[in-house]
C-alpha cells in the first residue's frame, strides 16, 4: 500500500459516511458508502480476486470522505454524488433513476398515495426518499391499511356500484362508492400526514386515545387495529437530511475553530439534493471573534461569479448580518435568506456540517503535524508526545560514548538529556554499544518507575533496530514503539517493514526524525570530544615530572585543557600543585 494512502486510512473515523477514491488529477474515480469508513476502505487494500478492485486501487492517489448520521443517510448521499460526479468505476446509480418518494395528492378532495421516482411542483405532498425501494411500497401498504387512504386512480365519486378487492382486504375505505364521508376520509388523511412526517408523539396520543375508546366499547378488533399502527410508527421516523422534497437551493455552512485555526465545511443543495461539498481553511487571528470570521469568509466566498442560492444556512449569526445579506443580494435575481436554524431538519443539517468541519480541521492539523504523521505511518495508538533518541560516538573504538536526547511535543527537553560512557564494549562496535546504553537507560526507568517514552528512535539501520528490540524484549518492553533512521537513504525502519519506509523529503515526520537523530549525534559527538580532549590532556600531564596522581586530578578539576593552563599565572598554579610542579608546568606549556 502507498504510504500516503495508509496514513489516510488510519485517520478515517469508524463512523458512517461516504468515501471518495481520487486519481492523481484529483478526479473522483469511485464513490462508496459505509457503516464504518475505516473498516470499509481497509477492505479494498486486502487481497482480492476482483479485477475491478485492483483497477480502482491502481489508479487511486488520494482518499476523501464525508461523515453522515447513519448508513441509510450515507446511501442517499452516495446516490447524489455518483449522479453528480459520474465516477468511472461506479456502475450503479449513474442514471437519473433515484430513490423513490411517496406522493400524497392532498390538493384533491379525496387524496391518494402513490409511488414516485421524482418530485414535481404539482401541488401534491412528497415524502422520502426511501431506501431500499421496497420500504416505499411497504409504507404505502401501511397507509392504506391503517388510514384507509386509496392508492388507485378511480374517480370519486365514480361509476362503481361496489368497492374493489382493496376494500375487502381492508386496504382502502372505498370513497369511490361513498362508504366513507369526506370528513372521516379527511381525518384519515390528516393522521396519515402526521405518520408520514414522523410526528409520532402527536399521532401516538391520538391513536392511543382511539384504542382506549374502542376497548371501552368492547370493539376489540378496532382497538387491535390502532394498537398495531402505534407499534409501526417508528419505522419511517428517520428522515434523510441530504434530500429535500421542497426542491430547495441552499448552501449549508459548518464551522469549527481551535484558537487561530479555522475550518469551514459547505454542503451545496440544489433542487433538493446535496450534490457537493467543499472545505476551506482561512487564516485568522486569535483576537478576531467567530462572528467576524464568518462575516469575512462569506464576503470572500461569494465574490466573483459564485452562485448565490435562495437560502444560506449558518451555524450562528455573522457580524453585520443584514448588511451582508444586502451585499450578497446585489448579484442575485430573486430573494435571498440568511437563516440560523434553531431546530428541525435545517438544524440537523447544520450540526452535520459542523461535525464535518471539525473532521476537516483535525485532518488539516494532522497533515501538518509531525506527531500526527508519525502516529499514522507507524500505526501507533497514541501521538508520540515523548520521543527518546539514541546515538553512539567514538574514534576507532576509543573513548566510546552514548547519548540520549528527549523531545516532548516535537521540542527538545534538554533537562532530560543523558550521557553514557561505554563500559562493557571493547573496540569500535556501535551495535553492542547501543545495546549497553539501551539496557542501562530502561533498566533505570523500570527501577525508578519513571514514565516510558511514546517512541524510541535509534540512529542506524536494521542492525541497530534489531539490537535495540532484543534488549527491550529482554526487559519486558517488547511493546514499546521503536524505530531507526538510516543516514544514507533517510529510510525509517520498524518491525514488520522489511524494506523500511521512505517518506517524502518535505514530510514533517521525516524532518522531526532527522532533527532528533542530528541532535542525538551532536550531543554524542560533543561528549566524545570532551572525553578525547581530557584523555589527551591527561597524557601530556603524564610527561611532566613532579605531577603525581593527586596533582593531576587537582589540575583536571580546575582546567579543561592546555589553553586554560597557558592563561594561568604561576601563582595560581602554585596554589593548586605547589611552586616546584608549577614551574615545571610553565616550562612545559609556558608562553
Amino acid at each position: 500500500m502507498k504510504l500516503s494512502l495508509k496514513r489516510k486510512i488510519e485517520s478515517l473515523p469508524e463512523k458512517p459516511g461516504i468515501y471518495f477514491f481520487k486519481n492523481r488529477e484529483k478526479e473522483v474515480i469511485y464513490i462508496g458508502k459505509a457503516r464504518s469508513l475505516k473498516e470499509r476502505v481497509k477492505t479494498y487494500f486486502q487481497q482480492s480476486p476482483d479485477p475491478k478492485v485492483h483497477n480502482i486501487i491502481s489508479e487511486t492517489a488520494d482518499i476523501d470522505f464525508i461523515l453522515t448520521g447513519s448508513e441509510k443517510e450515507a446511501s442517499f448521499l452516495e446516490n447524489n454524488f455518483i449522479q453528480q460526479h459520474q465516477p468511472k468505476f461506479n456502475l450503479r446509480l449513474k442514471d437519473d433513476k433515484s430513490f423513490p418518494f411517496l406522493r400524497l395528492t392532498s390538493q384533491e378532495k379525496y387524496p391518494g398515495i402513490y409511488f414516485s421516482r421524482k418530485v414535481s411542483e404539482d401541488g401534491a405532498q412528497y415524502f422520502g426518499p426511501f431506501s431500499p425501494a421496497h420500504q416505499a411500497r411497504r409504507t404505502i401498504h401501511l397507509v392504506n391499511k391503517y388510514f384507509g387512504i386509496r392508492s388507485c386512480e378511480e374517480a370519486v365519486p365514480g361509476k362503481r356500484k361496489r368497492p374493489c378487492l382493496e376494500y375487502d382486504l381492508k386496504l382502502c375505505s372505498a370513497p369511490c362508492v361513498g362508504y366513507i364521508s369526506e370528513n372521516d376520509y379527511r381525518e384519515g388523511v390528516e393522521n396519515a400526514l402526521l405518520f408520514m412526517e414522523g410526528k409520532t408523539e402527536e399521532l401516538a396520543k391520538i391513536l392511543r386515545s382511539k384504542m382506549v375508546d374502542a376497548a371501552r366499547r368492547q370493539e376489540f378488533e378496532k382497538a387491535a387495529h390502532w394498537r398495531d399502527i402505534i407499534s409501526t410508527l417508528e419505522q419511517i421516523k428517520e428522515k434523510p437530511r441530504f434530500i429535500s422534497v421542497a426542491l430547495e437551493d441552499m448552501d449549508i455552512f459548518g464551522f469549527a475553530r481551535k484558537k487561530e485555526k479555522v475550518s469551514f465545511c459547505i454542503f451545496f443543495m440544489r433542487k433538493g439534493k446535496v450534490i457537493e461539498r467543499e472545505g476551506f481553511f482561512p487564516e485568522e487571528s486569535e483576537k478576531i471573534s467567530d462572528e467576524e470570521i464568518l462575516h469575512n469568509f462569506l464576503k470572500e466566498f461569494y465574490t466573483k461569479d459564485r452562485e448565490r442560492p435562495e437560502k444560506i444556512l449558518l451555524p450562528f449569526e455573522p457580524a453585520q448580518k443584514e448588511k451582508l445579506r444586502l451585499e450578497l443580494l446585489k448579484k442575485r435575481i430573486g430573494k435571498l435568506e440568511i437563516i440560523i436554524p434553531l431546530k428541525g431538519k435545517n438544524k440537523r443539517l447544520i450540526d452535520l456540517a459542523n461535525r464535518n468541519a471539525e473532521i476537516l480541521l483535525q485532518k488539516k492539523k494532522e497533515e501538518y503535524s509531525p506527531l500526527g504523521e508519525i502516529k499514522n505511518i507507524l500505526g501507533l495508538k497514541n501521538l508520540p508526545l515523548r520521543i527518546e533518541g539514541f546515538d553512539i560516538s567514538n574514534t576507532g573504538g576509543e573513548e566510546s560514548v552514548g547519548s540520549l536526547v528527549v523531545f516532548e511535543n516535537s521540542q527538545p527537553k534538554k533537562d532530560d538529556y543523558r550521557k553514557y560512557r561505554i563500559k562493557t564494549v571493547e573496540g569500535p562496535n556501535d551495535v553492542a554499544s547501543l545495546q549497553e546504553v539501551i539496557q542501562r537507560r530502561y533498566s533505570r526507568v523500570l527501577e525508578q518507575k519513571e514514565k516510558l517514552p511514546d517512541l524510541v528512535l535509534v540512529d542506524g539501520g536494521k542492525g541497530q533496530l534489531q539490537a535495540a528490540r532484543k534488549i527491550l524484549e529482554n526487559l519486558g518492553l517488547g511493546n514499546l514503539p521503536l524505530a531507526s533512521l538510516a543516514k544514507r537513504e533517510e529510510t525509517i525502519f520498524v518491525s514488520g517493514k522489511k524494506d523500511g519506509l521512505k517518506l517524502d523529503r518535505t514530510s514533517p515526520a521525516l524532518k522531526l526524525f532527522q532533527n532528533i537523530r542530528d541532535e542525538a549525534h551532536r550531543f554524542a559527538i560533543s561528549f566524545h570530544r570532551q572525553r578525547r580532549t581530557k584523555k589527551s590532556f591527561e597524557s601530556l600531564l603524564d610527561e611532566i615530572p613532579g605531577l603525581g596522581k593527586k596533582r593531576k586530578k587537582a589540575l583536571l578539576s580546575h582546567y579543561r585543557g592546555i589553553e586554560e593552563i597557558k592563561k594561568a599565572t604561576i601563582e595560581e598554579l602554585a596554589v593548586i600543585i605547589g611552586s616546584k610542579a608549577a614551574q615545571s608546568l610553565i616550562k612545559r606549556f609556558g608562553a
